[in-house]
């Protein structure tokens, strides 16, 4: 199982971030340990003063494919679910600054908790429906999957020309605007419209 992770996909974040709006899907990797699933606590690590929250649709490979065409990818994933992408801000910066990769700052263990999935039929439009992040109970981010530069069907096209998808792998579809700080005591509720996806503390 492996986690894919798309960088840059709503213009927004894109802005608030001052990188420029991608001509196509930007994508890196978390390994299976940077999992965190059920609730549990995400721990603050002690190499980072910035950790940031990235919330974002995930969606759940269900059948090997390699070099898929958009028009099949809705084939391959049959669970959305909601997940964050947690970022060392601060290691990103020096790593960009330097030149050099930055999974320092995002493969970290425990950088991607993930919630509860919904079967694709739960959704009357996949590409249309909002989610949200609240932090002690205060809206942080806001989003909806027609803002999205690439849909899902193009990121798996276009992930699998590089990369054979496997059943299990997450691939999280990229954040909206609205990413900031995470403290030790916050508590952090994904719902997908008004269906609580995850609930977890910072410690």
């Amino acid at each position: 199982m492996k986690i894919i992770c798309i960088g840059r996909n709503y213009v927004d974040h894109a802005k608030e971030l001052s990188n420029p709006v991608p001509k196509q899907p930007v994508f890196f990797m978390k390994p299976e340990t940077a999992l965190l699933i059920k609730n549990r606590p995400f721990f603050y690590p002690d190499f980072s003063e910035d950790i940031q929250h990235e919330l974002e649709v995930v969606v759940k490979i269900s059948k090997v494919g390699k070099h898929i065409k958009k028009e099949f990818a809705s084939n391959y994933y049959e669970e959305i679910g909601l997940g964050i992408d947690f970022t060392a801000r601060d290691l990103q910066a020096a790593a960009k600054a330097k030149g050099l990769p930055w999974e320092i700052a995002k493969a970290f263990d425990h950088a991607a908790p993930i919630g509860k999935f919904l079967p694709k039929s739960h959704f009357t439009d996949v590409q249309n429906f909002d989610f949200e992040l609240k932090i002690n109970n205060e809206i942080r981010q806001t989003g909806n999957t027609k803002d999205m530069i690439f849909s899902f069907d193009e990121i798996i096209a276009y992930i699998s020309q590089f990369v054979s998808l496997k059943m299990g792998d997450l691939i999280y579809t990229g954040t909206p605007a609205g990413v900031g700080p995470v403290s030790i005591g916050d508590r952090l509720q994904g719902f997908i419209r008004d269906k609580e996806m995850f609930n977890f503390e910072v410690k």
